[in-house]
């Protein structure tokens, strides 16, 4: 096998040096060169043609947008976003990668601890990244931004609360059944299309997205400001009900208990479960023993295998579970393996996942007893 070729593209020479010592202590990759700003990282991806770049977000001369834009003219590559943990960095990663970036990390601050925490994530990505087709994950995302674009046109208005509140009456059904959504890479541009379109009433839907810590706040505000549902990031105690998205918080686990006649969010860090944390396996599986069978499983685009496992255990205990296909997701990885693994019951194309989500839903938690796999 080839190596990997990787350009690091850092206005920190700290932060320069952390990645490139990372990236050198690996077999089968190797540093092709080192940019301080955007003009010299363009002059350099022309030249040395990496496999995968690293860049910053917030850099002088040519910020991280506006350098990945440039990148993206010369050719398709991996583009992972470094970022800094801040509400400005982290909304300028979900820009990127609705401008064409394939993944982000989250940039150390002081602390050896961190900086390890750094290498060993932007290790993993580097090695999944450097053989996807970047022309087909960027076709995908300039398609869903023009259906949003077009959607726009005819629905301008914004979602507030009052029209929240004012929405149909919620089926009793609703408040003992829960939506179960896991998503990794490619999921804050899928869950935009996915969120634009669902409309209450709706049972509570808990979300899974793997991202780093202070990440998804940014990500649960973008999303709740699109979006009929209420939408934040979940904090320990949080009630579960219909209605409301709760979405973990990057690099703790959520899961479920039960508090007198309320189902409440608890928030951990203990050690990651199918090499994540938070992990959606941990947050099905608590859905499954909270809900029993009146969970609807959802598993979408992403890498590795997170989710497999607890979209077996919400079928086998009499739930429906349904996976994102392959024409539509970034990467066919997390999905791929739940179905491979027969615990998916049916696959959908992200244009009708909302439309399928609230269906099921009212077909299934609406009314009262749940078919094992309708």
């Amino acid at each position: 096998m080839n190596s990997i070729g990787v350009l690091v593209v850092d206005d920190s020479a700290l932060v320069r040096e952390i990645i490139c010592d990372a990236v050198r202590e690996q077999s089968g990759m190797h540093i092709v060169g080192a940019a301080a700003d955007g003009r010299e990282a363009v002059a350099m991806a022309s030249r040395l043609h990496p496999d995968v770049i690293t860049l910053d977000v917030r850099m002088p001369n040519m910020d991280g947008l506006a350098t990945l834009d440039e990148l993206l003219k010369i050719r398709p590559i991996p583009v992972i976003m470094v970022s800094s943990l801040t509400r400005a960095g982290a909304e300028a990663a979900l820009q990127a990668l609705d401008r064409g970036a394939m993944d982000y990390v989250s940039k150390p601050d002081a602390g050896s601890v961190r900086q390890r925490t750094l290498g060993d994530e932007l290790i993993r990505k580097i090695r999944m990244l450097s053989g996807v087709d970047v022309t087909r994950m960027l076709q995908i995302r300039r398609e869903r931004l023009e259906r949003a674009r077009q959607r726009s046109l005819t629905q301008p208005a914004r979602h507030s609360p009052a029209r929240r509140q004012a929405s149909c009456a919620t089926p009793p059904g609703f408040a003992d059944s829960c939506v179960a959504l896991g998503i990794s890479t490619g999921g804050p541009p899928a869950l935009t299309t996915l969120f634009e379109s669902l409309k209450p009433p709706l049972p509570p839907m808990l979300v899974v997205q793997h991202m780093p810590p202070d990440f998804t706040k940014a990500f649960a505000w973008r999303l709740n400001s699109i979006s009929a549902l209420e939408v934040k990031e979940a904090e320990a105690g949080d009630v579960v009900e219909p209605n409301r998205v709760l979405i973990a918080p990057g690099g703790k686990h959520m899961s479920l208990r039960k508090q007198g006649g309320l189902v409440v969010i608890q928030i951990d860090e203990s050690d990651p479960v199918s090499g994540h944390r938070p992990s959606v396996d941990v947050m099905m599986r608590t859905a499954s023993d909270i809900y029993g069978s009146r969970v609807l499983g959802v598993v979408m685009t992403g890498m590795g295998r997170d989710g497999t496992d607890g979209c077996g255990l919400i079928r086998r205990r009499g739930g429906y579970v349904i996976g994102q296909d392959e024409a539509t997701s970034d990467v066919y990885g997390m999905n791929k393996t739940a179905m491979v693994e027969g615990n998916v019951d049916r696959q959908f194309g992200l244009d009708e996942g909302a439309s399928l989500i609230m269906q099921l839903t009212k077909r299934l938690f609406a009314g009262g007893a749940v078919p094992a796999h309708p």
